[in-house]
Formats: structure tokens, C-alpha cells, sequence
């Protein structure tokens, strides 16, 4: 396979992100959880599709029905086994507004523009079907230490109980 070197910003085989954070702080959106925010538009469609399809799922939690991203939360998080099931419902469709108004407001770069895939300003995945589903594989070598960091976070944040490695 031949290493792209460039792309311009309307390609939808890349994601590309820039790590920062969100205005606003999330417990139970693991978008908003994570440092990544989408740079061009085809990353924020790929970003915002995953989000719909993880609140489409649904899981009977205690009696009430929630949606994936709270199933996800408690799986990552135990903290949220004591917590109120209302109260978490209410938490994430707040946190979902305002995840949205930020991903609405995001300035992303142009159709037009290039980015150099060899670099630390962005973290980058190539976004590979296997026939099921779309994965993101780490293209640049950010990308992979920013997985292994994001990795790390998430084993420390489930108690350990987050077992995916690289």
C-alpha cells in the first residue's frame, strides 16, 4: 500500500482532528469526553452519525429504558451504577445539546485545503471498512500515541476494566 502523504479536506476516507477542549464538560458523552474535535466537515459528519447510532441503541437499566451512550457511560465509568437512572437521563440529553452546539459552531477548514498526514498538529485515522463496519485506524504517528494515551484514560477511568489494547 502506498502512504498518502496528503489530502485535501473533503476526503471521507480520513478523519482529522485537532486535540483540545470543549467548551462545556461531559460526564457521559464519550465525544465529549475525549479531547478529539473534528476539523473537517467530513470528519464532523463520521463524528456526529457515530453519536446518533450509539443513542439509537437501547438498554433496560433498572427498570427504564436508556440509551447507548448512558449503557456506555455506566460501562466505562462504575461510579454511574449508584447514581440516579433519571438523573443520568436527564444529564445525557443535556450533554447532547450541548455537544451538538458545539459540533454546529465548530469553524472546520475548507473543502479546498490540504493536510499533510505526516504531522503533530493533527491526529489523523484512515477510516477503513471491513465489510460490517467503518474503522478508524491510526494513520500518523499522533494519531497512535493518542490512542495509546486515550487507552490509558479509559482503563484508569473504568477502574481497569477497560481491556482493549494495541
Amino acid at each position: 500500500m502506498v502512504k498518502v502523504e496528503k489530502i485535501n479536506c473533503d476526503n471521507i476516507n480520513y478523519a482529522v482532528y485537532k486535540i483540545g477542549n470543549w467548551e462545556n464538560d461531559y460526564e457521559i458523552n464519550i465525544l465529549g469526553t475525549a479531547s478529539e474535535i473534528p476539523v473537517t466537515k467530513p470528519t464532523l459528519e463520521h463524528m456526529v452519525k457515530q453519536m446518533d447510532h450509539i443513542r439509537a441503541s437501547v438498554f433496560n437499566i433498572g427498570g427504564k429504558e436508556v440509551n447507548g451512550m448512558i449503557g456506555l457511560a455506566m460501562q466505562f465509568n462504575p461510579s454511574f451504577a449508584s447514581r440516579d437512572i433519571d438523573e443520568l437521563i436527564e444529564l445525557e440529553e443535556k450533554e447532547h445539546e450541548n455537544i451538538m452546539d458545539e459540533l454546529n459552531s465548530l469553524e472546520l477548514k475548507e473543502a479546498k485545503d490540504i493536510i499533510f498526514l505526516d504531522t503533530d498538529e493533527f491526529v489523523i485515522y484512515k477510516l477503513e471498512y471491513d465489510g460490517h463496519t467503518l474503522s478508524p485506524k491510526p494513520y500518523n504517528d499522533y494519531a497512535k500515541r493518542h490512542q495509546m494515551e486515550e487507552i490509558k484514560r479509559l482503563k484508569e477511568l473504568s477502574g481497569e476494566r477497560f481491556v482493549l489494547d494495541i
